[in-house]
C-alpha cells in the first residue's frame, strides 16, 4: 500500500511569533545587560516560560546569533525601503545611523559573539556580505546623482563604521558617533562645479577627448 506522501510542517503561527518576541527580547535585555545578561531575563521579557525559549534555541550561544543575524538581515531590508522612501544621500546617512544601534546590540554581546564566531566563522562572512552589499546599493545610487563622491566604496563605509563606533567605550558613546555619522556623510558630498575633479568624472573627461 502506498504511503502519503509526508511534507514538512510549517511552524504554527504561535510558534513563530513567539520566537520573534524572544529575538526582539534578547536584542533588548543583551544591549543594556551585556553578554551576561540572564536568559530568564529574556525569557520574561518576552512573556514567555523558559521552556519556551530553550525549544528555539537551546544554547545561549545559538540565542545570540539568532539575534545577530535578525539584525543583519533588518539592516539589508532597511536599505530596500531606504532606496524607495528617501533621497539618495538622507538614505545613505540613515542606513549608517541604524548600523551604529546595531553596533550597540553587538557590544552587548560581544564575547558570546566571539564563542558564536569560533564555533561558526561563517557568521561574520555572512554579515559582513550582507552589509556590504546593502550600502553598494545605496552608494551606488547616491553616485549615480553626482551628490557623492565616487572614489570610496562599501567596504570603505563598513571600515568607517567600526571604526568609529568602536574607539568609543564611555557611557553616551552613541551621541558622539551619531555626529560623526553626519560629519563622514557631510564630508562624502561634493559640491556640481567639482564633480569634474572625481576619477570617474576624469576618465569620462579623458575618454572624450580621446
Amino acid at each position: 500500500m502506498r504511503q502519503p506522501e509526508q511534507h514538512p510542517r510549517k511552524p504554527r503561527v504561535d510558534a513563530v511569533r513567539n520566537r520573534e518576541r524572544v529575538l526582539e527580547a534578547a536584542r533588548t535585555v543583551f544591549s543594556a545587560g551585556g553578554a551576561e545578561a540572564s536568559l530568564e531575563a529574556v525569557a520574561s521579557a518576552a512573556g514567555v516560560g523558559i521552556g519556551t525559549l530553550y525549544r528555539h534555541f537551546p544554547t545561549r550561544e545559538a540565542l545570540f546569533e539568532a539575534v545577530y543575524r535578525r539584525e543583519v538581515q533588518h539592516l539589508a531590508d532597511l536599505a530596500e525601503q531606504l532606496k524607495k522612501n528617501a533621497a539618495p544621500v538622507d538614505a545613505l546617512r540613515q542606513w549608517m545611523r541604524s548600523n551604529v544601534k546595531f553596533v550597540a546590540t553587538k557590544k552587548g554581546m560581544s564575547a558570546a559573539l566571539a564563542l558564536a564566531a569560533y564555533k561558526n566563522p561563517e557568521l561574520f562572512s555572512y554579515s559582513l556580505h550582507r552589509l556590504a552589499q546593502a550600502v553598494g546599493g545605496l552608494l551606488d545610487r547616491a553616485i549615480a546623482t553626482g551628490e557623492i563622491r565616487d572614489d570610496i566604496g562599501p567596504e570603505d563605509i563598513i571600515r568607517a563604521l567600526v571604526g568609529m563606533c568602536y574607539l568609543h567605550d564611555q557611557p553616551g558613546w552613541q551621541a558622539g558617533v551619531l555626529r560623526l555619522v553626519d560629519v563622514f556623510v557631510d564630508g562624502l558630498r561634493i559640491q556640481p562645479h567639482k564633480a569634474r575633479d572625481t576619477p570617474r568624472a576624469k576618465a569620462k573627461t579623458k575618454k572624450t577627448r580621446g
